[in-house]
């Protein structure tokens, strides 16, 4: 019989603030990270995004350490390990998981650095090194799944018993370069983005850290991890299945392993990133699933798209949202805007959390679902 697996502990550094409770106040009274920017040296013209500030992170920084050079991402990760790292034993046994898609990309702007200091190694061996752990830094890099799909890789490797703990941490900045792409698309939203309203325009980013400790020990457990999936449905290089085929079968394989129904899931935290065919789709394998009744929400109108970190810092939230039996209304969202009914949740509200899903889907088809189950039930 396999180990039961929790998260025992968590953290996140976004512009909403630097640990859970700051993010949970703001995220309560409605606060969102989402500003206008005019810097056209990213992009020439202005635009919707959700960035921390450099000055309010070097601050913060400097009470930890006062030594050596770090990118502003690298800083932000640090920051969102470093009140946890002491929650378990660093050997041989301790994995360190790092999420990511883009990493140091911005490193590529400066012409005297290498090409090196940009690869996602690197950055997962400056952070690894910083907390000196003992074992080689794993990479998870899947396009927009990559956070919550550390989780999932997290539980498989205690589930194997190559480890004992495993700390995962997820982060990606705002660039020039995801702008770019983002805008090349025609994807990015003129305004704060709306998902699942019938008046979305598409998605704003944003750039976070998240981290959390998951372990076989119950001890401080504040979640267990009772199923997960992930399926690719190799539909486009970056639109997802019209049919939510990938996302279906990846919420499908999660529930089957946790050997429940749809009717028991209080709660998903979806993507609902505001474009067009990503809450579509969503809406659509919510209800070939039966989940259209389920509260759902999207944390995108709080954070905008964080990539690599936003599976995992909606994790951290939801893990909040379940902790506190209380739903957070889905900001942006006015007027039902899928073809399919889904119950989006629209004011913030008591309830009874014990069991909810994280979703989440990216570019190449990828798509990765979650159970989580309250660890006291």
């Amino acid at each position: 019989m396999l180990k039961k697996v929790y998260i025992t502990h968590a953290n996140c550094i976004t512009p909403l603030g630097f640990d859970v409770a700051s993010n949970v106040a703001n995220i309560i009274n409605g606060v969102s990270g989402i500003q206008k920017h005019e810097n056209l040296a990213m992009l020439k013209s202005p635009f919707y995004a959700a960035m921390v500030n450099e000055v309010d992170l070097d601050v913060a920084f400097a009470e930890i350490t006062p030594l050596g050079s770090y990118t502003k991402l690298e800083k932000m990760m640090i920051l969102a390990l470093h009140p946890i790292i002491n929650k378990a034993k660093i050997n041989e046994r301790t994995a360190f998981i790092l999420s990511t898609t883009k990493g140091n990309i911005t490193a590529l702007e400066n012409h005297n650095t290498t090409i090196e200091e940009a690869q996602l190694h690197t950055l997962a061996k400056k952070v690894a090194n910083f907390f000196d752990f003992k074992t080689q830094p794993i990479v998870v890099s899947n396009a927009c799944v990559s956070g919550v799909l550390a989780v999932s890789v997290a539980k498989r490797l205690i589930q194997s018993e190559l480890y004992d703990y495993a700390f995962v941490v997820a982060g990606d900045l705002v660039s020039e370069f995801v702008l770019s792409g983002f805008n090349s698309f025609q994807a990015m939203s003129d305004a704060p983005c709306q998902p699942y309203s019938a008046n979305r325009t598409g998605v704003n980013l944003g750039e976070a850290t998240a981290a959390v400790l998951v372990t076989s020990e119950k001890e401080h457990a504040k979640v267990e991890i009772v199923g997960d999936g992930s399926i690719n449905d190799a539909n486009h290089i970056s639109g997802p299945s019209r049919t939510g085929e990938g996302l279906f079968r990846s919420i499908q394989s999660a529930m089957n392993e946790a050997n429940i129904t749809s009717s028991t899931i209080d709660y998903i935290s979806a993507h609902g990133t505001a474009t067009p065919f990503n809450d579509e789709m969503e809406a659509i394998a919510f209800n070939r699933l039966g989940l259209q009744q389920v509260p759902v929400n999207s944390l995108k109108g709080y954070y905008g798209h964080t990539l690599g970190a936003s599976g995992l810092l909606e994790t951290v939230i939801g893990i909040e949202s379940m902790l506190q039996n209380k739903l957070f209304v889905s900001l942006g969202f006015d007027d039902m805007g899928v073809s399919e009914p889904i119950n989006v949740i629209q004011n913030n509200e008591e309830k009874t959390v014990q069991y909810f899903l994280k979703t989440a889907s990216g570019f190449g088809g990828c798509n990765t679902a979650v159970v989580f189950k309250k660890s006291l039930i």
